[in-house]
């Protein structure tokens, strides 16, 4: 495609340099790809700890074809387009160089601290009960009816985004259920990209690393609700940041809840260890009974969220219904190994505070003896969250096993630490074991018929990052073999 056709029309446009009548057959986000850059787009990002300006020469001279710069850049020899943010103008041309492709499906975000994943999901599944064929993107990776495709952050960037969502149109997806984080309204990833529906689930804690304060993190989530981003928009009232996110939304909106009289609730809540049961309530339509193969309150919440999206896109209550009963588990959501064990072992991506209690709030409902949690905190991440996580665990939990997450570039012996200064506030027995495989086992060996074990933080995760180093690491696999070591009974999990 011409790089004169790719930026007509471009917001932002400032000027150019060089002729634009030049072929692009790709489109490069990292000066480090490996493959050949000839013909390549370089977009020139200007980060927090680099400037992709500086990488300009080596590229072109590596054989990319044009830039797109912020200022144009003396002494290179290649068209150059400067544009007012390049973050931006990546979104926008994506779009253009896949050819739209969302705007031949329907498209539906979930935005907010948790329960993004399995509200998706939950949604998928109501929209293929309706005969549409669907595509997910988020944390888990994207899914192409049943095929996944793994991806590293929670909503893609926009070329990875883009070349997905081309992927899905092409295969005959018509509906896309994605999870929009709050880096990816920040870093501009979403631009130009319309959703006929954004939902609001809640806000808590997390991410202040990089938001610096909840003020901040709050209101960057609330952009997903701009007249140029949705066309319509639900709100979970039962948060306390609901208030304000709805306070000057122009477009139209439902609300959900359990506690709040909303457009949609949610009545006679039952939880179980198999599921949670409920009844939908609407103001003059019949009521609803639903069973969720899914357990705990926050369930109740992510049905909600699904069930109003799938609402404003008009679909009948009853097929939400089969939809959401249809689901069985979510991957490293409250998932259930497979243990054959006289306990149970559960999976779950709660690394921050309010997720931690969830999960163990719905666990102590259900658990006829102990409950024993293994989890740490990343690296290089919320310092602040660390001691509060080890108090909700030293609180909530009967034994805790802290041990390392995702370390990163910091020592986990000072993650530790911090964890622990939290849980010596409470009166919870605990260990430290920084090694996670140890401590998994060491949870494994302890646990007693009744028990229930919460693998903590990693959920979906198949590795552990530690010193700059991904290295393989799929708790499923771990339990599995430490099963196999201890009692000799193979094919579990």
């Amino acid at each position: 495609m011409r790089l004169s056709a790719l930026v007509r029309g471009l917001p932002g446009l400032v000027g150019a340099a060089g002729g634009l009548d030049v072929e692009i057959s790709q489109l490069i986000t990292d000066s480090r790809q490996r493959e050949p850059l000839a013909g390549g787009l370089f977009f020139c990002v200007s980060g927090a700890h680099f400037d992709a300006h500086a990488f300009a020469p080596q590229v072109i001279e590596r054989g990319a074809a044009a830039l797109v710069v912020e200022r144009i850049l003396p002494g290179v020899d290649a068209p150059q387009v400067q544009v007012e943010d390049v973050r931006s103008a990546m979104s926008y041309i994506a779009a253009a160089y896949y050819g739209y492709p969302a705007q031949s499906m329907i498209m539906a975000g979930i935005t907010g601290t948790k329960g993004k994943t399995t509200s998706t999901y939950l949604l998928k599944a109501i929209m293929e009960a309706a005969g549409r064929k669907s595509g997910l993107i988020g944390s888990t990776g994207s899914l192409i009816g049943e095929t996944m495709i793994a991806s590293g952050l929670t909503t893609p960037d926009p070329v990875d985004l883009h070349r997905t969502l081309r992927r899905m149109a092409d295969e005959g997806v018509t509906f896309c259920a994605m999870e929009i984080s709050a880096h990816a309204l920040d870093m501009r990833r979403l631009d130009g990209l319309m959703f006929d529906c954004v939902a609001f689930t809640n806000i808590s804690q997390d991410h202040l690393d990089y938001f610096g304060d909840m003020d901040t993190y709050w209101k960057t989530k609330r952009l997903a609700f701009d007249a140029c981003r949705a066309r319509r928009a639900s709100f979970n009232a039962d948060d306390e940041h609901a208030r304000g996110m709805m306070e000057g939304v122009s477009i139209p909106y439902t609300t959900y809840g359990i506690r709040e009289d909303c457009d949609l609730n949610a009545r006679g809540i039952e939880i179980t260890e198999n599921g949670v049961s409920f009844e939908f309530v609407r103001r003059g339509q019949p009521i609803v009974p639903v069973a969720l193969k899914l357990t705990g309150m926050f369930n109740a919440y992510n049905s909600l969220t699904a069930a109003s999206l799938a609402l404003a896109l008009d679909v009948p209550m009853e097929t939400i219904k089969a939809g959401l009963e249809s689901v069985r588990a979510v991957p490293g959501r409250v998932e259930a190994l497979d243990t054959r064990t006289p306990y149970k072992v559960i999976l779950d991506y709660s690394h921050a505070p309010a997720a931690l209690e969830s999960i163990l709030c719905v666990v102590r409902e259900f658990a006829r003896r102990r409950v024993i949690v293994v989890f740490g905190c990343g690296g290089d991440r919320d310092r602040e969250k660390r001691p509060v996580m080890g108090e909700i665990a030293g609180r909530l939990a009967d034994y805790s096993i802290l041990t390392s997450d995702n370390p990163r570039n910091e020592d986990p012996g000072e993650i530790l630490s911090a964890i622990e200064y939290g849980i010596k506030q409470t009166r919870g027995e605990y260990a430290v074991i920084e090694n996670r495989r140890e401590a998994i086992r060491r949870a494994l060996e302890i646990a007693r018929e009744g028990d229930v074990v919460v693998l903590a933080g990693k959920g979906h995760e198949t590795y552990q990052e530690i010193r700059g180093a991904k290295k393989p690491f799929d708790e499923k696999i771990v339990v599995r073999e430490l099963l196999e070591e201890t009692s000799g009974v193979r094919g579990v999990v």
